[in-house]
């Protein structure tokens, strides 16, 4: 096949097999970690999209507003607030999915150019430890909905010691099958699934508007739904940060499943279709069917498996079947987003020792111990501390990685030195130490005001008397994205061994 009709990608399959031929003895080289070819580019723009669907509808989306309208926000200005931070984390999202496709390399391989093959490992396993704390939020979740199934199917499950924290583990065992399926049992669940989990959604707005009164009743009572009394633009910066870092771990480590697509417009079309809009849409759906809660029963019920099980009373069938829907959403979120990333994280220590399944495994294993019930219970750990904290933290990397990329080297790498220990990208023993210090450069700066919202109980979002420091925690990762990338560039005019841009591809 001629090479014209590889010009979207950066070797066609003879030099594709020339690569993986000189790197496979390298201990950084595995199967899984390895540039896909051509056969295994079968993601097309629904399948980008349906994966987009599959983890945006989800019981945390549904209830992210209500954080955001109990700190004071209204109903418009919380969805103003999902929406605009929806389409700002796509930004990130699109630069960083373009290497995916182009070179067919997971995100701690494509991380490896720009801080080192070894250093890579730093920016890796940051972003997994985050998702092995969203993989121990979403299982806690998921096992609330799935105690809520059987407590429905047979009344004394209630009254069974410890129901919740065997349905806890029971949710975590099916995942933990699912993870032994691989990245392609990942594509074929969230393709299948999401047709499903936008029914359910517009069921439960149908619902909303019909028992609420109507949409214009829905929305003057979702007033009542208000609890704090801070002004908007205070609540706005960090609220929007919040909504950032909500899916910035995403930004970083897209290239894993970008790296399946058929062509950028592929990849391009389904992200710009799939995020932003699922994310506002179910969002809006929270808002309206919890005002609609205000009107039927007399007080605002934010959490949906709570919701589903007053309206189903009495009609177990139907019960049985949200639940599973509701079941559904948390694995289709669990595995794309929180679980696909940190496995090929946790192989790129070890890519000889470490499988892709192995690192689900240890993903799992990690999620449990996070805390998960905590962090899910508290609005202020779980939206202005965590949301906040851990975005500052990634946003400083997916920086170094955009500048790097996109302007340093200018969308060209090589490929074959991206295995190699003495390779172009081992810079100082495999670190890029002007990365490292970028990254650093962003971050110290917002840690006081990250400690101190992190020791505030029933903090908000709204710093009493705040320091210079904590105005710079309220921007969260805006702040540490432009100071670590503008430190990166600058870092990088300093003679040394900086990276090289790479020769144009022919």
């Amino acid at each position: 096949m001629e090479r014209q009709e590889y010009r979207e990608f950066a070797a066609d399959p003879a030099e594709l097999a020339r690569i993986k031929t000189e790197v496979m003895s390298s201990s950084l080289y595995n199967e899984d970690l390895a540039p896909t070819g051509p056969e295994e580019r079968t993601w097309t723009t629904y399948n980008i999209a349906a994966l987009w669907i599959g983890m945006a509808i989800v019981i945390t989306t549904y209830t992210i507003a209500s954080g955001l309208m109990a700190a004071g926000m209204n109903w418009w200005q919380a969805l103003l607030t999902i929406s605009l931070g929806n389409v700002i984390v796509l930004i990130p999202m699109l630069l960083n999915a373009h290497a995916g496709t182009r070179y067919g390399v997971p995100f701690p391989v494509f991380v490896r150019a720009s801080f080192g093959v070894r250093g890579a490992n730093f920016a890796a396993i940051a972003r997994a430890l985050v998702a092995c704390g969203w993989f121990g939020i979403q299982t806690w979740i998921g096992g609330l909905a799935l105690d809520a199934l059987l407590g429905a199917v047979w009344g004394g499950w209630a009254a069974v010691p410890g129901h919740t924290a065997i349905t806890f583990i029971a949710f975590w065992a099916i995942q933990l099958a699912i993870i032994l399926t691989g990245v392609e049992g990942v594509k074929w669940f969230e393709s299948y699934t999401a047709p499903l989990l936008i029914a359910g959604s517009v069921a439960l707005l149908v619902w909303g508007f019909y028992a609420g009164g109507g949409v214009g009743s829905v929305f003057s009572n979702s007033a009542q739904l208000q609890q704090g009394n801070t002004p908007f633009w205070s609540l706005f910066w960090p609220s929007l940060a919040a909504n950032v870092g909500y899916w910035i771990t995403l930004s970083l480590n897209i290239p894993d499943f970008t790296r399946y697509a058929k062509s950028q417009r592929s990849q391009v079309v389904g992200q710009s279709l799939g995020l932003p809009l699922t994310m506002t849409a179910f969002s809006f759906v929270g808002i309206a069917v919890t005002a609609a809660t205000v009107v039927v029963f007399g007080e605002a019920i934010w959490d949906p498996v709570t919701l589903i099980t007053r309206l189903t009373a009495g009609l177990p069938v139907v019960l049985i079947i949200a639940m599973i829907i509701i079941v559904l959403a948390q694995i289709s979120t669990n595995m794309a987003a929180n679980v696909v990333s940190p496995s090929f994280d946790f192989s790129n220590l070890a890519p000889k020792r470490i499988s892709f399944r192995t690192g689900g495994i240890i993903t799992a294993v990690i999620g449990i111990v996070s805390f998960p019930w905590y962090l899910y219970n508290s609005v202020g750990a779980y939206i202005f501390t965590w949301l906040v904290g851990y975005g500052s933290l990634l946003g400083a990397i997916g920086a170094v990685m955009i500048a790097d990329y996109w302007i340093v080297r200018r969308r060209q790498l090589d490929l074959a030195d991206l295995y190699k220990h003495d390779g172009r990208y081992a810079y100082s023993n495999g670190w890029n130490w002007r990365a490292i210090i970028a990254v650093f450069v962003g971050v110290v700066p917002v840690v006081p005001g990250f400690l101190n919202a992190a020791t505030t109980p029933g903090f908000t979002g709204v710093f009493e008397n705040p320091s210079f420091f904590d105005t710079l925690y309220t921007y969260g990762l805006f702040f540490t994205f432009f100071v670590a990338g503008l430190a990166y560039l600058i870092l990088n005019l300093i003679p040394g061994r900086a990276p090289a841009r790479e020769p144009e591809a022919t």
